[in-house]
């Protein structure tokens, strides 16, 4: 009998890793350069974390963790989301009383048993950002300013949009949240099994569902902005004066709420129009309370994950990105494997990918290998290149080949390379 993985879970091959790569090298570049320094969690943590910060009554808590008994009796669970854990982390080792203003960036997988469609799978993997002790709209313009130019580094600015909402303080919240079950009461009869129970216990997670009776049913919804109370309108206005004056284009969505609970105020996401109902592919927000909730002052906070598999599906199999060679080493006769293979090693060495044949196929063969490679250059170790320590080294771009020795190929190999690199950059 076959074994084959889990429903939901899927295997990265190569080919596509390189593209993770990018996006991993991409984002911890950018971050790096804001000021964040990069945190990393355990996978498994005590199931009350995630109950007490994501909310008792969300999908992820009621239906979708991956949650067992431990040997030891402890209920822990898979983290489904990335910002708890840090929270925990910055709690539990002082950060939140002896050096309160911190940014941190996180990587990894997480777990929710959803059901899996594009764009989503029960193990998927995030990279967030958390920004806290900062209640300034400074500090959110700067992370969103940060989402953006990621999106920008990445090649996708062009193909996302930035959606704002706040949701107020827990006054304003509570104000709207009893206006809402009112609203919702009368449109019962329209909306699904799930949102009919959502409606009494979480009635934000209606405005939130997917299914078209409820679409229709929350279409004249009432918005959160006509509940902010002053303090927090104003805060909603500046960060978006900060957009403005950064140029970084966005839209108010009176409809975007976020799953869970422990946001307040400024709350966002990066959306495409090419992944379906997956359309969000990073999203955040503030949340005030939750350092308090978790054991520790009141540190104001705010942050957002992006989702790596969904950014992979945006950036496409992409040639530019393949894992390839550079140089394709082939050769004749045992001294000729041998002198590749030292050859290969030593651009390696070099900071230059290469490949190698190692079976005793004729030179024609290894030839076919080369072009189909990728590679910019073949170099050749036949019987003369063995016996004078050369290397033919054949440019396949411009068809040119000329005999060196294999400290002048190097070189030869490194400038080119960097020429190619600077035009590319340029476009």
């Amino acid at each position: 009998m076959n074994i084959k993985r889990l429903k939901g879970f899927r295997d990265v091959l190569p080919g596509e890793t390189e593209l993770w790569r990018r996006v991993e090298e991409e984002a911890k570049r950018v971050f790096g350069l804001y000021g964040f320094c990069e945190i990393r969690l355990p996978l498994l943590e005590e199931t009350s974390l995630f109950s007490r910060t994501i909310g008792e009554t969300t999908d992820i808590v009621e239906k979708e963790m991956y949650t067992f008994t431990d040997t030891g009796g402890n209920t822990v669970t898979l983290r489904p989301e990335g910002t708890a854990s840090v929270v925990r982390a910055y709690v539990e080792n002082g950060f939140a009383r002896s050096a309160p203003k911190a940014r941190w960036f996180y990587s990894g997988p997480m777990f929710r048993r959803e059901r899996p469609q594009k764009g989503r799978f029960r193990q998927f993997h995030q990279i967030g950002a958390e920004c806290f002790g900062w209640a300034e709209p400074g500090a959110d313009g700067e992370v969103l300013s940060m989402l953006w130019d990621f999106a920008a580094a990445i090649g996708i600015s062009g193909r996302v949009s930035l959606e704002l909402n706040s949701l107020g303080c827990p006054d304003d919240r509570s104000a709207y949240v009893a206006e809402l079950k009112k609203y919702l009461a009368k449109k019962a009869g329209c909306l699904c099994e799930n949102c009919v129970k959502r409606a009494e216990k979480n009635p934000l997670r209606v405005i939130d569902c997917k299914s078209e009776g409820c679409r229709e049913a929350t279409l004249n919804a009432p918005e959160i902005s006509g509940w902010l109370c002053k303090e927090c309108s104003d805060h909603f206005s500046s960060v978006c004066g900060i957009l403005d004056k950064e140029k970084i284009p966005y839209r108010v969505n009176g409809r975007m709420v976020r799953g869970l609970d422990y946001y307040n105020r400024t709350t966002f996401e990066l959306v495409t129009g090419e992944l379906g109902a997956q359309n969000a592919v990073a999203a955040g927000g503030r949340y005030d309370g939750l350092v308090e909730t978790l054991g520790g002052p009141a540190v104001p906070a705010l942050g957002f994950a992006l989702g790596v598999e969904r950014i992979v599906l945006m950036l496409g199999q992409d040639s530019r990105c393949a894992d390839k060679p550079s140089v394709y080493c082939v050769h004749r006769g045992p001294e000729g494997a041998g002198a590749a293979f030292s050859f290969r090693r030593s651009l390696v060495n070099s900071g230059i990918a290469a490949g190698m044949d190692y079976e005793a196929r004729s030179f024609k063969a290894q030839m076919r290998s080369a072009d189909g490679s990728g590679a910019r250059f073949v170099a050749i170790f036949g019987e003369s290149e063995t016996a004078s320590g050369t290397v033919a080294l054949k440019d396949l771009s411009t068809g040119t080949q000329e005999t060196l020795a294999p400290e002048q190929a190097i070189q030869l190999i490194h400038n080119t390379l960097m020429v190619d690199f600077q035009e590319r950059s340029k476009t």
